[in-house]
């Protein structure tokens, strides 16, 4: 018997992560670790509370576990730490494998959001304990969540020009770490993954108008007024400008690539971007 845990388990990814998991293995043999058990009450497996900034909460969430996923945390600035937290509570606990979700050419890309993961993804390989890497890249929603805002403004701003886009959905990128997860000769590789169909801002908005019968259309506008758009449409400043600039390496090709290793692990093709639009549209 195998006991798998995932970290994160009551955010986005690791929700699907162990909804796809119950499909695969006994609930008994999954354990979700959370910061905030009030969060966790659905999950329908045992969950242990640990935060990734305490070192003694994370040993005893790692008893007894034979294989972890690491989901990255969300505090950009914070993270090499929280990591590292993470990986020695594992090493200590006799972990056998661990699993990171890391980014798309994490190691050579211009994004913001990157920087952190090179530094984990080494100290996993210098850890001792099987590894196995996931660089996934964007997520569809992270574009599909602001339809609404363009229905409403009767047009998809954005910074990212003709940039294209190969992003998956959330659940196909859960789907492949729960393959990995629950098979065999994955230890020690990266793989880079990425939607099989790659797209742009204009793409999606002349999806969205399509499905909506609404015409909105993609105006692109520079990335410094992008980001003060964003701050008067209420989003914190910092935040904002990593938003927009996001955007602006998407142009230079951050998002895009041609790997079809997602699709390989999940035997499957990713889900197409008219079907994530009209999952947005239905919300």
């Amino acid at each position: 018997m195998t006991t798998i845990a995932v970290t994160g388990a009551a955010g986005q990814l690791g929700r699907y992560v162990i909804a796809k998991l119950k499909e695969k293995i006994a609930p008994s043999d999954i354990v979700a670790i959370v910061r905030n058990t009030s969060k966790s009450k659905n999950l329908g497996v045992a969950v242990r509370q640990a935060d990734y900034t305490d070192p003694g909460a994370l040993g005893a969430a790692m008893q007894g576990i034979d294989k972890l996923l690491l989901i990255s945390g969300n505090e950009i600035g914070k993270r090499i730490a929280q990591h590292r937290n993470i990986i020695d509570a594992a090493k200590k606990a006799g972990v056998k494998h661990i699993v990171y979700t890391s980014l798309l050419r994490a190691d050579t890309s211009p994004l913001s959001v990157a920087r952190e993961h090179p530094v984990t993804e080494s100290d996993l390989k210098h850890s001792g304990v099987d590894y196995t890497i996931l660089r996934n890249g964007w997520y569809t929603e992270n574009y599909t969540s602001s339809i609404p805002a363009a229905l409403e403004n009767n047009a998809f701003y954005g910074s990212a020009g003709e940039g294209k886009i190969s992003s998956a959905a959330r659940e196909d990128y859960a789907e492949a770490a729960v393959a990995v997860l629950t098979s065999t000769g994955h230890e020690g590789k990266t793989y880079e993954l990425a939607g099989d169909t790659a797209y742009t801002l204009a793409d999606l908005a002349a999806e969205v108008s399509r499905q909506s019968g609404k015409k909105i259309p993609y105006v692109n506008i520079p990335e410094a007024d992008y980001a003060a758009a964003l701050v008067q449409a209420g989003v914190p400043e910092d935040f904002a400008a990593l938003i927009a600039g996001w955007d602006a390496d998407a142009e230079k090709g951050a998002l895009f690539s041609e790997d079809r290793t997602l699709s390989r692990l999940i035997g499957r093709p990713t889900t197409p971007l008219d079907k994530m639009v009209q999952a947005a549209l239905r919300v």
